[in-house]
């Protein structure tokens, strides 16, 4: 499903994991449910926010490292001039 774009099969497999005694997968299946479009479309579309997450998790990191150890312009600064590797290198 995830490798191959097939998404259309998801509601098949929700039913397969419901059938199954896992009672964990059961609460993962319950909350695919909640929003089982945008899942599918996950699933099934080209397009992908990945490059987005990585820019927040990279901010996220340097805010925890910084945390209780400089103000805002520093964080500010380390933010800006350190920027996604593929700006400062020019590689992807």
């Amino acid at each position: 499903m995830l490798t191959e774009r097939q998404g259309e099969r998801l509601p098949q497999w929700l039913e397969a994991v419901r059938r199954d005694n896992l009672p964990g997968l059961h609460t993962l299946a319950t909350g695919i449910d909640r929003d089982r479009d945008a899942v599918i479309a996950g699933l099934t579309l080209p397009w992908s926010s990945g490059v987005v997450e990585g820019h927040v998790n990279r901010i996220k990191m340097l805010k925890r490292q910084m945390f209780g150890r400089a103000g805002f312009h520093l964080l500010r600064k380390r933010v800006l001039l350190e920027g996604p590797r593929s700006f400062r290198t020019g590689t992807q």
